[in-house]
């Protein structure tokens, strides 16, 4: 799947599924909230806190695809092409740090 095609496929559940888009800032947190839910896990599988019970059923490629669901949402109903956005993203990297991380000492 293409990122166009999981932006269609999102718009195309939205509008029958889900019957219409909340609104853009109510996604926005929605957004927040499921990153929160992934750092949570992150948190506890790579970091130093240890899991509550509650948070043995969470699975985190699930709440990664939540984070991307909603990106999808947002990005449908603000108009955002991503596979544009990324490809311009990818290029203003490759510009602006084309030399900054190989000289980067605490990188080697």
């Amino acid at each position: 799947m293409t990122i166009q095609q999981a932006q269609q496929d999102v718009d195309a559940w939205i509008k029958t599924t889900g019957v219409r888009y909340f609104s853009e800032l109510t996604n926005m947190a929605i957004l927040t909230e499921e990153v929160g839910e992934l750092a949570r896990i992150m948190a506890r599988t790579y970091g130093d806190q240890s899991f509550k019970e509650s948070d043995r059923s969470r699975n985190m490629s699930d709440e990664m695809a939540d984070v991307l669901w909603v990106l999808l949402c947002l990005a449908n109903q603000t108009g955002v092409d991503l596979t544009e956005a990324l490809q311009k993203n990818f290029e203003k990297k490759t510009k602006r740090d084309t030399e900054r991380h190989q000289k980067n000492e605490k990188l080697k």
